[in-house]
């Protein structure tokens, strides 16, 4: 039997539900130790590493290996998550940005930089994850941590606009395959609202390809390539590509 094994998290399941998923389906790993290596957030899809039985012992070494994305980059709007699962904190009447600023404000994240984590995420500040900090509304409390990530490459793979429609039907769907408890109907009651009131009839989204070491998170980079550019933005889509030397 495999020790490692490289399955793909589709879009909605967390971590977790993706292990018991692939638990229920090979009948050999219902008594085996499982865990994966490297968590992807319940938006996010892609390649993900689960370890069995001893293999748990070298996890160390698995959290540790680069990563490869595919991200796309919504402008024009801001959540309280950075990704589409969050309530929408701004949205911005912008005029059309040229793909020369954006390739310009990717430039300036190549390299070792210190990124902060994201309000919701697992992070534990004073005994408790940020996302509990968020979700209580006490965010301000505290001072979110920041750590150092590499950025070894980060390039643009296309420039498109979307049309408001075909938006708010990508949205639903991501939407609809969450489980759990993620604020959905507060958030699909928000975006609803949105998507009732804009006067956009198209939003610029780009393609980019990121490869970087551990502890990157995306949707951080998403968010803060709209705070440079001053238009605000958010992850649409967050595909893991490769870990290490395993990629799709």
């Amino acid at each position: 039997m495999k020790k490692v094994l490289t399955v793909y998290k589709n879009i909605g399941e967390t971590p977790l539900e993706c292990l018991e998923r692939i638990r229920s389906e090979r009948q050999e790993l219902v008594k085996e130790r499982l865990s994966y290596a490297g968590r992807l957030d319940p938006m996010a899809e892609g390649v993900m590493l689960i370890l069995v039985g001893d293999e748990n012992k070298e996890r160390e070494k698995y959290l540790g290996l680069d990563k490869e994305y595919r991200v796309t980059i919504l402008f024009g709007m801001e959540t309280d998550t950075y990704d589409v699962l969050g309530l929408v904190t701004s949205k911005l009447v912008i005029s059309k940005l040229e793909k020369s600023q954006i390739q310009k404000t990717l430039g300036e994240f190549k390299g070792k930089i210190m990124q902060k984590y994201p309000p919701y995420s697992s992070r534990t500040v004073n005994g408790k994850p940020l996302f509990v900090w968020a979700r209580e509304g006490r965010i301000h409390e505290i001072e979110i941590p920041e750590h150092e990530i590499e950025i070894y490459s980060i390039e643009i793979n296309n420039f498109e606009e979307i049309q408001t429609q075909e938006l708010k039907k990508i949205i639903d769907e991501k939407l609809s395959k969450v489980h759990g408890d993620f604020r959905q109907e507060e958030i699909k009651k928000d975006w609803n609202d949105l998507f009732a009131h804009t006067k956009n009839e198209s939003w610029q989204t780009v393609t980019i390809t990121v490869y970087c070491s551990s502890g990157a998170y995306m949707r951080s980079i998403a968010h803060e390539v709209g705070q440079k550019l001053r238009v605000g933005a958010i992850a649409l889509h967050i595909v893991r590509t490769r870990i290490g030397e395993t990629g799709l």
